[in-house]
């Protein structure tokens, strides 16, 4: 993974929280490469926007419950799950759960 330490701006959350976007990077998990992936300060998790998918020539469909990555062919490479109004997904689980890693 490479990573470019830059203030980007602020993202705000639904509690209307404000953190600064300290830096970027590129994530690849297995076969999956995600460019562009926002380090936000405190928040302990990745944050990806829809586009960044679509950059990497990845669809997403969103469910009420789930949303799904896949790749040009139709292929599910990654499922989130909802809670709330946030769609996660957990990288690990899908790793241990998959043949689609090859890690």
């Amino acid at each position: 993974i490479n990573f470019v330490w830059k203030f980007l701006g602020t993202v705000r959350f639904g509690n209307d929280h404000v953190a600064g976007i300290l830096g970027f990077g590129d994530l690849q998990w297995g076969n999956i490469l995600i460019t562009m992936v926002y380090f936000v300060e405190g928040l302990g998790h990745n944050l990806f926007s829809v586009g960044q998918f679509y950059d990497s020539d990845l669809e997403v469909a969103f469910r009420r419950n789930a949303c799904f990555i896949r790749n040009l062919e139709g292929v599910d490479l990654l499922k989130g799950d909802r809670s709330t109004n946030l769609y996660t997904i957990n990288l690990h689980e899908m790793a241990s759960a998959s043949p689609i890693f090859e890690i």
